[in-house]
C-alpha cells in the first residue's frame, strides 16, 4: 500500500578486473583492453644518396659496391700474395708463381664471373676458370693478418669482420627503411670442422653459420650479425634480446615496428623496446619470464582467444589448429575478417594477422639466394661467407634499382643479363675468326674432311692445308 516503505537496495560495486601479479611485483595482468601505445613512425623511407643518373642496373649495384669496398679487397688480397711469396715455401710447379699485383679491372671481372657461377652449374668454384692465374683463389683475402709474432686475434670473424662492417655501414648511409622490420636468423650452408657451426632443423640449409638479419618485408637486408658461439659478446644469458638490440641500435627512438619469432620475443624484451619507442609483435614462448600463467595454461576450443593487458604489453593465446601464443605491444586483440587465397573469409587476431603479413623478409632474401647461389665446394668457411655477403649486396641493389630508377627487371634479368654483363662486357671480345680449310686432293680421295686453321703465305691462292702430310703432299701435287 501507500504506507509501504521502498527502500533502494544499493548495487554492488563492479568487480575489479582480474589481475595477475608476479611475486617481484614486475606485471600486472589485466583482462580489460589498455590503451596500447601509439609512438609516430618519425623517419621516412628513403635513398640517402643521389640515384645514379645512368640508371643503368650496374651503377646501382656500384652504389652498394663501391671502390672503397674494392680496394679495400685489392689491398688484402695483393698483401696477402707477398706474405705467401715471403714464406718461400712454393714450389716451381705453383699456379701462383704466376700471380701479379691484382687491379680493379680483374676484380670486376672475377666478381662477374662470380655471379656468372649462379646460372651455371658446377660442383667445385674451381671448374669454372680451372688453372687461370687471374682467379687463384688461394691469395683471396679480406683482412690484415697479425704480423709475425703477434697473437691471433680473439675475434673469430676477424678475417671476414671488413666485409661485415662495410655491409652494415653502407645500407645504413644509403637507404633507410620504412616502418616495419622483421627480425630473423638465416643460415649459410657449411658442413666443414668449425668451432661456431649451427643446426637449425626447420632451414633449408640445416647446417652452416648462422646470421642474424633485420631485414624489410620486401627481403632487403639491413643489418647482418654473424653468430660466432657462446664466448662472443652477445652470447650467454639474455642472448637473444642482445641480438635484437644490436641490430636495432640505429633504428631505435623512430617509432617502428619490429615483428620477431619466438625465439626472440619476451616481456623483458618488449618493455625495453617500448622504452626506446619501438613496438614488436609476434610469437612467444610459453616458458618466458613475466607470461601471465593464466593465458598460458586456458584451453580453447578452436577459434577461441583470450588476452591480458600490462602497461602497454598484451600477451594472447589463440586457438586454430593448434594453439598459439603471441605478444604485441602495438596491437589489441581484435578478431578480425580476411579473405584468404580460396577466397574464404576467416578471422584471426590483428596481431597474428600483420605478423603473417610483415614476417616473410628473411625468408624472401633466402629464396632470392636460392635461385641463382654464387658459393660452391672448396672454399675456406670465410671465403665463402665473403662470397655470401657479395650475393646480398647484389639482392638488395636489385630491389634499389627497382624502386628508384623507375623501371622493373626480374632478379634473373638484373642479375644475368644486366649486371653480369656490366661487369664483364668490357672485357668480352668477338673471338678470332677461323681461317676456313681447303679440302686436300688426297684428302677428297680417302674421302675424308679436314679444316684448319692455316694457310701456306707462299702460294697465291693461300690455301689452308693441315700441318705435316697434306702439306707436303699438296706442294707436291704443285710442283707436278
Amino acid at each position: 500500500g501507500d504506507d509501504d516503505e521502498y527502500l533502494e537496495i544499493p548495487r554492488p560495486d563492479p568487480e575489479p578486473p582480474i589481475c595477475e601479479q608476479h611475486g617481484d611485483g614486475s606485471n600486472v595482468w589485466q583482462d580489460v583492453e589498455s590503451v596500447m601505445p601509439n609512438f609516430q613512425f618519425s623517419r621516412r623511407n628513403e635513398l640517402l644518396v643521389t640515384v645514379p643518373q645512368s640508371e643503368k642496373p650496374i651503377d646501382f649495384l656500384f652504389l652498394l659496391f663501391d671502390d672503397e669496398f674494392v680496394n679495400l679487397i685489392l689491398e688484402a688480397t695483393n698483401e696477402y700474395a707477398e706474405e705467401i711469396f715471403c714464406a718461400g715455401n712454393i714450389s716451381e710447379r705453383s699456379r701462383i708463381t704466376n700471380w701479379k699485383p691484382l687491379q680493379r679491372s680483374e676484380f670486376l671481372i672475377f666478381l662477374g664471373l662470380l655471379f656468372h657461377t649462379g646460372t651455371v652449374k658446377c660442383s667445385r668454384l674451381e671448374d669454372y676458370w680451372k688453372t687461370d692465374p687471374l682467379f687463384n683463389l688461394k691469395c683471396l683475402h679480406f683482412a690484415r693478418n697479425p704480423g709475425e709474432g703477434a697473437p691471433k686475434p680473439d675475434d673469430r670473424l676477424y678475417k671476414i669482420k671488413p666485409v661485415i662492417e662495410f655491409f652494415n655501414n653502407k645500407m645504413r648511409n644509403t637507404y633507410y627503411p620504412g616502418k616495419e622490420l622483421s627480425l630473423d636468423e638465416s643460415m649459410m650452408l657449411w658442413r666443414g670442422r668449425l668451432v661456431f657451426r649451427q643446426y637449425i632443423k626447420n632451414k633449408r640449409h640445416k647446417f652452416g653459420i648462422k646470421l642474424y638479419m633485420l631485414t624489410e618485408p620486401s627481403g632487403t637486408v639491413l643489418e647482418v650479425e654473424v653468430y660466432t658461439g657462446a664466448m662472443d659478446s652477445k652470447g650467454g644469458k639474455g642472448h637473444a634480446s642482445k641480438v635484437v638490440m644490436k641490430l636495432l641500435q640505429h633504428k631505435l627512438n623512430s617509432g617502428h615496428s619490429v615483428y620477431m619469432d619466438n625465439y626472440y620475443n619476451s616481456c623483458t624484451l618488449a618493455r625495453e623496446l617500448l622504452d626506446n619507442q619501438t613496438f614488436c609483435t609476434g610469437t612467444l614462448r610459453a616458458d618466458r619470464k613475466g607470461n601471465p600463467k593464466d593465458v598460458v595454461a586456458t584451453k580453447l576450443p578452436k577459434g577461441g582467444t583470450k588476452a591480458k593487458y600490462s602497461n602497454g604489453i598484451m600477451i594472447g593465446k589463440w586457438k586454430d589448429k593448434r594453439d598459439v601464443l603471441y605478444i604485441s605491444t602495438e596491437f589489441p586483440n581484435t578478431m578480425v575478417t580476411f579473405t584468404n587465397k580460396r577466397a574464404q573469409e576467416k578471422v584471426k587476431p590483428l596481431p597474428i594477422l600483420n605478423y603473417n603479413k610483415f614476417m616473410s623478409g628473411v625468408d624472401r632474401q633466402d629464396q632470392m639466394m636460392a635461385y641463382y647461389p654464387c658459393s660452391r665446394k672448396t672454399l675456406r668457411w670465410y671465403k665463402k661467407l665473403a662470397i655470401h655477403f657479395f650475393q646480398l649486396i647484389l639482392v638488395n641493389s636489385h630491389y634499389i634499382f627497382n624502386e628508384y630508377s623507375g623501371k622493373r627487371l626480374t632478379f634473373y634479368d638484373y642479375h644475368r643479363l644486366e649486371v653480369i654483363r656490366g661487369l664483364i662486357g668490357a672485357s668480352l671480345s668477338k673471338p678470332k675468326e677461323k681461317l676456313k680449310g681447303r679440302d686436300v686432293d688426297n684428302v677428297l680421295k680417302n674421302k675424308i674432311t679436314k679444316k684448319t686453321i692455316y694457310e701456306c703465305d707462299q702460294c697465291s691462292e693461300k690455301p689452308g692445308l693441315c700441318l705435316g702430310q697434306c702439306f707436303q703432299v699438296y706442294h707436291g701435287d704443285q710442283r707436278v
